[in-house]
């Protein structure tokens, strides 16, 4: 009878992960943090927060944005799921710095931003449109609507 080694493939293991190599050039993680890292004016933010003398700390509106549009790109639109897959999946890792937003504050960030984040998921389209990552499909705009454009 053949010997084969054992399929280990659902055991825990512990590694040592680096974060940030987790995110390779030429993916559309990679260019979704340059985009919102680089490319976004995000000041309009630091107004909506009042706690630099006290309260509790912020998630960073660039984290925030990061994981809901991955989470929107693989088709998570609850924010249960986002938090979930910040928690167990290592992209969503690697991409909020292993910041583990709890579902409440996920939730709280699109419903009291939402005039905020409206216009940057268009910026982050159209940016992504220009530097030809997208096809030409199928647009989503994230404001009650979706916009469909094929050519």
């Amino acid at each position: 009878m053949a010997n084969y080694k054992p399929d280990l493939s659902c055991q825990n293991k512990f590694i040592p992960i680096n974060f940030a190599e987790q995110i390779l050039p030429g993916t559309f993680e990679y260019a979704l943090c340059y985009i919102v890292e680089n490319k976004l004016d995000l000041s309009g933010f630091d107004a909506w927060y009042n706690n630099d003398k006290t309260g509790a700390a912020a998630y960073p509106p660039s984290v925030m944005l990061k994981i809901i549009l991955l989470g929107y790109a693989h088709g998570l639109i609850s924010s249960r799921r986002i938090a979930k897959a910040c928690e167990t999946n290592i992209l969503f890792m690697s991409v909020s710095g292993d910041i583990q937003p709890h579902y409440t504050s996920i939730a709280g960030f699109v419903a009291k931003m939402h005039e905020q984040i409206e216009p940057i998921f268009t910026q982050v389209l159209m940016i992504c449109d220009e530097e030809d990552l997208i096809g030409r499909n199928m647009f989503a705009i994230c404001s009650g609507t979706v916009i469909l454009a094929t050519h």
